[in-house]
């Protein structure tokens, strides 16, 4: 075995469990799913925010985009409203329900994850940080993982 399947492995393993961790008290204190969570920040923080910004930045495919989306607007938390250039494409907006779910689950998710992590020294996390984002840059330069 590389050396690089055991530190595959390890982030593979702490992503699941702080996932889960975080997703389960998001649940328990919001009713919303961490996926909701991270729909609901893309959508807020991406002007103009279309289904393929999703797609993009998450790496999954159009059509889970597509259903999580209409659970969204299901829920009440965003709005589809055909894009000002090309009709056949709509735009993603919070609806003020939506931004009060997003605003009150926020420090839920930071405190979560701060408590999750505090056994680590901030040093060690920096370097995990900037190591991780080089990862990540180098592998959406090429569009690696995307589905399809």
């Amino acid at each position: 075995m590389s050396h690089v399947t055991p530190v595959f492995l390890d982030l593979v393993r702490v992503e699941t469990r702080l996932y889960n961790a975080v997703g389960s008290r998001l649940r328990t204190e919001h009713g919303l799913a961490l996926g909701q969570f991270e729909f609901l920040q893309i959508i807020d923080r991406v002007d103009g925010c279309r289904v393929l910004d999703i797609v993009s930045e998450l790496a999954i495919t159009v059509g889970a985009v597509s259903k999580a989306v209409d659970r969204l607007v299901a829920a009440g938390w965003c709005v589809r409203v055909a894009h000002p250039q090309d009709r056949r494409s709509s735009v993603l907006r919070l609806t003020p329900e939506g931004e009060k779910v997003l605003a009150a689950s926020r420090p839920v998710v930071e405190s979560a994850l701060a408590a999750l992590t505090q056994t680590v020294p901030a040093a060690d996390l920096k370097r995990l940080a900037a190591t991780l984002a080089a990862l990540r840059a180098s592998l959406e330069a090429d569009d690696t993982g995307q589905p399809g």
